[in-house]
């Protein structure tokens, strides 16, 4: 059975929207039916230049993947509905991927190797893609690290990793190679094509 998580982060989430983020999120099992949890947390961006700053974000998290999208309005409510057309989008995408799989055909693969033509370097790919929503400060002094970040890293194929990172909206993505057990980098270059950086230590 589904679990569903409704949370605000320092702000109050309404009985009605708790309810309808609810009935909403129920619908994501129309897709895909190995979802154990899904999280809905409702916060407010601190920046005053954003009139957006009603921030809703939803993970799902299904038997081998997990899927999170987030997106921001001026309303909580519009919030909700513009970040579960994301996931629904996200998750339609697993249920492709696995009805191509029960349907194997050959696949071109395609993963360029760090220092081939035009090969990004790691400071164009590591980006976070919500840093965006981060307060930026400019005090006049060297750059320092203002955010920091923990997740599991279990092994798999670049294949099983790109399609993670694809879910993940983000253009890199780190993960254990199960092919040798050594930390590797998956990344999305400037050409469309995707990059791999592996470890040799």
């Amino acid at each position: 059975m589904m679990e569903i998580v409704v949370r605000g982060k320092n702000v109050e989430v309404p009985k009605t929207l708790q309810s309808d983020a609810e009935e909403k999120v129920a619908k994501i099992q129309r897709f895909v039916h190995d979802v154990s949890r899904v999280e809905v947390d409702f916060s407010e961006l601190r920046n005053p230049r954003i009139a957006d700053k009603e921030l809703c974000e939803v993970t799902v998290h299904l038997k081998h993947h997990f899927v999170k999208a987030h997106a921001a309005a001026r309303e909580q409510e519009a919030a909700l509905d513009l970040v579960i057309d994301k996931v629904e989008h996200q998750v339609s995408r697993i249920k492709d991927k696995r009805i191509s799989r029960s349907h194997p055909r050959r696949r071109d693969v395609r993963v360029a190797a760090p220092g081939g033509d035009e090969a990004g370097t790691l400071a164009d790919v590591a980006l976070d893609s919500d840093d965006h929503f981060d307060e930026y400060v400019d005090d006049g002094d060297d750059a320092r690290i203002v955010k920091t970040k923990q997740f599991g890293v279990k092994p798999m194929v670049p294949e099983e990793a790109a399609l993670q990172m694809d879910l993940l909206g983000h253009d890199f993505f780190l993960f254990t190679n199960a092919e040798d057990g050594r930390a590797a980098v998956i990344y999305r270059r400037r050409d469309g094509h995707l990059g791999l950086i592996e470890t040799t230590g």
